[in-house]
């Protein structure tokens, strides 16, 4: 399976999905006119990367905005990454937040409650 990456634009977030090591990463604002059209192509390697995922799987979550369009393409990410643990396979997902970004986190936390798998939360903060 190849590798999967999507430069970061201004409404849309890098990603980067390197199934030989089992590692995805989300970063930036995703604000796309249609979230369906852009997440699909990573649904679909997700889908195939789930026929036969590594024993560890790493999924970070870097995440400034995004519209509530958006949240229901994190969500499908979520369910489908899910099912990795399903398989009794090992899988982390570090939610990153701005120390005073109070939703970021919130969305974290609820994510996490929604799929049932637990988060690592992440404060970005530098002290």
């Amino acid at each position: 399976m190849d590798d999967f990456i999507v430069k970061e634009t201004l409404e849309t977030p890098s990603i980067e999905f390197y199934s030989s090591m089992g590692y995805l990463s989300i970063k930036g604002k995703s604000i796309p006119n249609d979230p369906i059209k852009f997440y699909e192509p990573l649904f679909n390697i997700l889908d195939k990367y789930n026929d036969s995922p590594l024993a560890h799987t790493k999924v970070d979550f870097r995440l400034e905005y995004f519209n509530t369009s958006s949240s229901k393409c994190i969500l499908n990410i979520l369910r489908k990454i899910q099912s990795i643990s399903l398989k009794s396979k090992r899988l982390s997902v570090n939610w990153f937040y701005d120390e005073d970004d109070e939703e970021i986190l919130e969305a974290g936390e609820d994510f996490s409650k929604i799929i049932g798998i637990p988060f690592n939360l992440k404060s970005n903060s530098i002290k």
